[in-house]
């Protein structure tokens, strides 16, 4: 059987066209018409013999077809922007001001840093760990320039992927038995926190915040210790921890919308251009492979 090689114009039709929803939308992103961009997805099809999206009236759905390309496309591109930086690009200098919540700083800020640092050497990388409803404003006043934050509204940055929240408890305790139920939570404005007592609202179940702390530590502490069952995100759950649901008396909780927040006033740092982008990439990758 004859295979026809994938033209990287096609992978970049269809990448776009997957994150901005349709046709009209993904073209300004490629600099092409809605005809063109059509023109090459349909390339695209034909050439792996399978359709790939399902056009809607508003906006296009993979196929598993669709979804089996996707990681492998944003790989061949990211693998590309890399090999033309390296022989046409120029070395890039500045400062970056970066947010992170703890959840999120090992498993998905880490290996985008693995990916940035040995190639941008001149650029200096100030790190804040803080929960995503200090950062966003920090973001919005320009104290930092990219942040990857749970975000509370649409507005907030570019959408990456949606993170699971669960239930933990430790064992040997099992508190989730106990009535009231005693929970950890972090600070006021806190989305795990809003979402932890909506769920038990919903289950009409009664509750008491027993531990309140900003910081991931401290609420795997309080379970850790028994005083407490808290809401974490699915990346920062420890695996000593047990996860807990509905055969233990707990609801579902709505998923968190991981974003990238960006300043106005870094849009013309070539550095944070680069990170940013890199960021995106590697972290929708991460979400569909």
């Amino acid at each position: 059987m004859t295979y026809q090689d994938l033209q990287v114009d096609w992978l970049k039709c269809f990448v776009a066209v997957v994150d901005a929803g349709s046709l009209s939308a993904a073209a300004p992103e490629v600099h092409r018409s809605q005809s063109a961009v059509s023109m090459q997805l349909k390339k695209l099809e034909s050439a792996l013999g399978c359709q790939l999206l399902i056009r809607g009236p508003r906006q296009h759905q993979l196929t598993p077809e669709g979804q089996k390309l996707l990681g492998y496309a944003r790989r061949m591109l990211d693998l590309h922007a890399e090999t033309q930086a390296a022989f046409h690009g120029r070395e890039l200098t500045g400062r970056i001001r970066l947010g992170v919540p703890d959840d999120y700083a090992a498993k998905y800020l880490t290996p985008v840093l693995k990916r940035f640092a040995p190639h941008h050497g001149s650029v200096e990388i100030e790190l804040n760990c803080e929960q995503s409803t200090s950062l966003i404003p920090r973001v919005k006043r320009g104290d930092l320039d990219l942040a990857l934050v749970s975000r509370d509204i649409s507005r907030h940055g570019t959408l990456l992927f949606y993170e699971p929240m669960v239930w933990v408890g430790a064992s040997q305790f099992q508190v989730w038995r106990r009535d009231p139920l005693p929970i950890a939570v972090y600070e006021s404005t806190s989305l795990a926190k809003r979402s932890a007592i909506n769920s038990l609202a919903l289950q009409g179940r009664r509750y008491r915040v027993v531990y309140n702390s900003s910081s991931l530590a401290g609420q795997i502490a309080a379970v850790e210790s028994g005083l407490a069952v808290a809401v974490l995100t699915q990346c920062s759950a420890p695996s000593h921890l047990e996860i807990l649901g509905s055969d233990h008396g707990l609801g579902p909780l709505e998923p968190m919308e991981v974003a990238i927040y960006r300043s106005q006033a870094s849009q013309s740092s070539e550095a944070v251009d680069s990170l940013y982008k890199l960021m995106v990439r590697t972290l929708r990758t991460m979400a569909t492979s």
